[in-house]
């Protein structure tokens, strides 16, 4: 990535501090995205400058389950992993968008949660909405890598697509790290719809 570091950045840095979790210590860098409103997380331990093969986590914000401890998704329970390797191998990032709903925001998350009620699937619900299956961008998390001065990541996801969406920001993606969590009743068919009809792989969602 360094030979495309003069490219210009969607986002600016703004904002970083040390912050003690239970996970451990982290720092945490705040960036915004140019020409909007929009703040992005880079959640990182260790020296990341230079860094290669640096295990990396692309998470999307998920208000019900991080928050409210929704059982509908496995969000919480994914973000809590990347925190716990990221801080068992010694260094890593965890690149946190906030891009609620896969991208439509969190008012329609919620409207979609309400057609799933009457019996859509999570794919079917978006669509019935207007929306694409998963409106999610990457670019953000790409120049966050830039920015950060990392050269290439080993991506912590099931999502081919994110694979995708880095690789086209232009990040060197040199493996992809199954990233699963048991799943329960109350979500193992949403994950297997993600499965099914998004191409994650694995037994679990992303």
């Amino acid at each position: 990535m360094s030979g495309s570091a003069k490219q210009k950045l969607s986002i600016e840095r703004y904002a970083e501090a040390e912050l003690p979790t239970r996970s451990g210590p982290f720092r945490v860098l705040v960036y915004r995205e140019l020409g909007g409103d929009k703040e992005h997380l880079a959640v990182i331990a260790g020296d990341v400058q230079g860094a290669e093969d640096l295990l990396v986590r692309v998470h999307s914000e998920c208000l019900t389950g991080e928050v409210l401890h929704s059982l509908k998704c496995d969000c919480r329970d994914q973000l809590d992993l990347a925190l716990e390797r990221i801080q068992a191998a010694g260094k890593g990032a965890v690149l946190y968008l906030r891009q609620e709903g896969r991208g439509i925001g969190l008012g329609n998350k919620i409207r979609a949660y309400a057609k799933q009620d009457e019996g859509l699937d999570t794919v079917d619900a978006n669509l019935a909405l207007g929306f694409e299956d998963d409106q999610r961008g990457y670019q953000m998390a790409a120049d966050m890598l830039r920015d950060l001065g990392v050269e290439s990541v080993a991506l912590m996801t099931n999502n081919p697509r994110k694979v995708e969406g880095l690789e086209s920001g232009g990040v060197k993606v040199t493996r992809r790290e199954p990233h699963e969590v048991e799943a329960h009743e109350h979500n193992r068919e949403y994950l297997k719809t993600k499965q099914d009809r998004l191409g994650h792989l694995g037994t679990k969602g992303d």
